[in-house]
């Protein structure tokens, strides 16, 4: 992408269907024994993978003109999912839960996806284990059987895991009995995947409280009508974070705003003020700069994770100084070292960064190294002084949809180049 920077983003822009629900629920699919229809469903490189998995494993998929997706999992012909899909998303190890449940057994390769520190799989296998599974992990696949079902079964996460709370919840679906999750994962998209498989014929309680708890049921099928993926907070939030840094005028369309409370009141601690309505959000900086703020990522309802790179990047042209501390995945500052290319003031000790924040930040090549570091050097891009120049940004596709037709719809000036290092500097 090349951005030229120093314009403020002003107008409308609609926000995309969540990549971190609809991975699930194409999962959640593969439990149901009929036809299931999908709607609001991004057009992202993840999404494409998850739907290339669940067509080498037999499930028949239909795209219309809209981008809905018809799934038709009756007839499953596979249970495993091969490395060559699997290696570059880490949401895929979603389809191990559900095809267990359905087909008794599953083989699943350890997955891929952004470097951004260790995301173990070990709660995933003890909870299939609790309910009955046999579990092994051998030549880069993970194995797992239960050719008399699965058994409900009480199960305490030591940590909190969204993909560990969705896999288990849904092979618990198909489980005999009752199963409690226990510490479980509260984020709203856990509540969409819920929503999803109760509409197909599931009996999921709590999701949304930290204990859920699944019965058993035969199978999952109810003809449930159109199902429409909640919006992507994370989209919204970058958004925001973009029109807060630019000092511009923006209205996200077609968001919750319910879901970003913790975000919202740290964007009007930076200065912005903010309305909203019941599927909008209205965001004006007043022409003013926006001030420094301290955060910490949480679980849901704090600060998520998935957003703080982009904080980060808001601090780093922020007036004051700001102190940003990651608790959810080590290694996750890999953009402070680009965005210091850039000319920020940010030192990083451990799992805090200080951001002391500079006037301006100034155009350089820099090169994204994960999904949200991608969205950081954007937001970055869109403040500097010149033609910014961002490499690798494959990983910008796996999440954000058409990012830059959207912000060129506010006024932003980007574009997408082969090869724009060479052009640039010719």
């Amino acid at each position: 992408l090349v951005i030229t920077g120093g314009i403020p983003l002003r107008g409308e822009v609609r926000v995309s269907g969540a990549k971190n629900s609809v991975l699930p629920i194409l999962a959640g699919a593969l439990l149901a024994s009929e036809p299931v229809s999908l709607t609001n469903i991004p057009h992202l490189q993840d999404v494409t993978t998850m739907m290339s998995i669940l067509g080498r494993l037999g499930v028949s998929l239909t795209v219309d003109e809209r981008l809905g997706i018809e799934l038709d999992a009756r007839a499953l012909t596979s249970c495993q999912a091969p490395y060559e899909l699997v290696r570059t998303m880490r949401a895929s190890i979603l389809v191990l839960g559900p095809l267990l449940a359905r087909m008794g057994k599953a083989e699943v390769s350890l997955p891929g996806g952004c470097a951004i520190g260790p995301r173990p799989v070990n709660l995933h296998v003890r909870g299939l284990e609790a309910l009955g599974a046999e579990v092994r992990v051998e030549e880069g696949y993970i194995k797992a059987s239960a050719p008399k079902g699965l058994k409900g079964a009480r199960i305490f996460f030591d940590t909190v895991t969204v993909t560990g709370t969705e896999n288990i919840m849904m092979a618990a679906v198909l489980a005999k009995g009752i199963t409690v999750l226990e510490n479980a994962a509260r984020e709203p998209e856990v509540q969409d995947l819920a929503k999803f498989l109760n509409a197909l014929g599931a009996q999921i309680e709590g999701a949304g409280t930290d204990t859920i708890t699944i019965t058993g049921v035969t199978a999952l099928n109810k003809k449930a009508p159109q199902y429409r993926v909640l919006p992507d907070r994370i989209e919204t939030a970058t958004f925001l974070v973009a029109a807060a840094m630019t000092q511009g005028n923006i209205r996200v369309k077609d968001t919750q705003p319910e879901l970003l409370s913790s975000v919202l009141k740290k964007l009007e601690e930076a200065g912005a003020h903010i309305e909203c309505g019941d599927t909008w959000i209205h965001l004006d900086m007043q022409g003013r700069r926006v001030k420094a703020i301290d955060l910490k990522t949480a679980p849901f309802p704090g600060i998520a994770t998935d957003i703080q790179a982009q904080l980060t990047a808001l601090n780093a042209i922020a007036e004051g100084t700001g102190t940003i501390k990651e608790t959810i995945f080590e290694n996750r500052f890999m953009h402070v070292q680009e965005l210091c290319r850039m000319g920020a003031d940010i030192s990083v000790t451990g799992n805090t960064a200080v951001c002391r924040g500079v006037p301006f930040l100034t155009a350089a090549p820099v090169m994204a190294t994960d999904l949200r570091a991608s969205a950081c050097l954007v937001l970055a891009g869109l403040v500097a002084k010149g033609n910014t120049v961002i490499d690798r940004i494959y990983h910008l596709d796996r999440g954000y949809e058409c990012i830059e037709e959207k912000l060129m719809q506010l006024g932003a000036i980007i574009s997408r180049q082969i090869n724009p290092s060479a052009q640039v500097r010719s």
